[in-house]
């Protein structure tokens, strides 16, 4: 929009980033009490998300799927919500109104995941037959680690515009972002409280790992992956600016924290999939750790994904394990990367088929102030898998 930039936080000195996660836990977030900071309005354009709820278990997230849940407002509906283990149905009760923001993380990660890997051959499909993408995420997979980083992330976006946007009497903006930058402008607006929504994904998201011990390996995967997808969110938040002045000038510039776009932290994560490193357990010292499988590899950081063991080609059809194969994708002729026929198929082949595409053409506008169009007809090659 006129009058607006974009610069990112990395060129910013001396930016507070709001209470810390430690703070947060003195307040209540961690513990599951009520914290006692009141909210205030924010700015506009919190994301929205679907009317359903999303277990913060990864293979419980197909509860985001289910419409038949409305507002969570009550405390019974909170033990009728499949999946939570004790100890979050008591923080569901006791943060009744932060719920629904859990429930649009949730649906915010499937969406996302199925954005990211829609030209792959595990796509993140669901069905409605089965927990959220099967049992592939109770494989101790690369796509197991996308699935807990991307659902740590949702919940932690979600949880922290909903308190930007003045939706949680808990948490508002960050007010702890004011006075004046070492670059001359004024910190002001609602500065997004990223504190507070990792605060809350930690305690929601990360309890059922906690509680069988976190030193099994899985458990260890698990909870690193969904650190690394908060991290995604604060690697990425950026400041945004607004000039204010005469004639569009930029007299005087007033700045504010934000989180990144979600298809952003999405991209990030999807990279760091690509490069996953792979891990076994070890004991350092007194406790088990995990230590890269391949000696020769450098240690992975608090950023970087970890798996356990390697995935499945996810070419053939296995619906006990909610993996659809490949047959009937539609699949790129000319690519030679993972979208192209030959990838995608798993060298079975592929059919071609002639499709008529109905398409908007020849749009004019009119005076005033309308634009009209015909509608066109298009022939197009479709290349579907074997």
């Amino acid at each position: 929009m006129p009058g607006q930039t974009v610069v990112p936080a990395s060129q910013l000195e001396g930016i507070s980033t709001g209470r810390s996660w430690t703070a947060w836990t003195r307040s209540g977030v961690i513990s599951g009490q009520p914290c006692h900071c009141r909210g205030h309005p924010g700015r506009e354009g919190s994301h929205r998300g679907s009317p359903c709820f999303g277990s913060l278990r990864a293979e419980a997230l197909y509860l985001a799927k289910l419409s038949s849940v409305g507002s969570i407002s009550e405390e019974e509906t909170c033990e009728k919500l499949k999946g939570l283990i004790q100890r979050q149905v008591q923080m569901c009760k006791r943060n009744l109104e932060v719920m629904d923001s859990v429930r649009r993380g949730a649906q915010l990660a499937i969406e996302e995941c199925q954005y990211q890997f829609r030209n792959r051959r595990w796509n993140c499909s669901t069905l409605d037959s089965l927990p959220v993408f099967g049992k592939v995420v109770t494989q101790g997979t690369r796509e197991a680690a996308f699935v807990y980083a991307i659902s740590s992330a949702g919940v932690a976006f979600a949880v922290t515009r909903a308190c930007s946007s003045g939706e949680l009497e808990k948490c508002g903006c960050d007010r702890t972002v004011h006075g004046v930058s070492p670059q001359g402008f004024q910190w002001s607006g609602c500065s997004d409280n990223i504190a507070y929504g990792v605060a809350f994904s930690q305690s929601f998201v990360d309890v059922r790992e906690r509680s069988k011990g976190a030193s099994s390996s899985r458990a260890l995967m698990n909870l690193h992956n969904n650190e690394a997808g908060r991290k995604a969110i604060l690697t990425h938040m950026r400041v945004e600016c607004k000039c204010h002045g005469v004639s569009g000038s930029c007299e005087v510039k007033t700045c504010w924290r934000a989180v990144p776009p979600f298809r952003q932290v999405g991209h990030a994560l999807k990279e760091k999939f690509d490069g996953a490193t792979e891990v076994e357990p070890r004991r350092v010292g007194s406790s088990r750790a995990l230590v890269p499988r391949n000696a020769q590899f450098k240690p992975h950081t608090d950023e970087d994904l970890v798996y356990l063991e390697p995935s499945p080609d996810f070419c053939e059809q296995d619906m006990r394990s909610g993996v659809l194969g490949t047959r009937g994708r539609t699949c790129n002729k000319t690519s030679k990367a993972i979208d192209g026929c030959e990838l995608l198929c798993c060298g079975r082949g592929f059919h071609t088929a002639q499709v008529e595409l109905a398409e908007r053409c020849s749009c004019k506008f009119h005076w005033c102030c309308f634009v009209k169009c015909r509608q066109c007809q298009r022939l197009v090659e479709l290349h579907t898998c074997r």
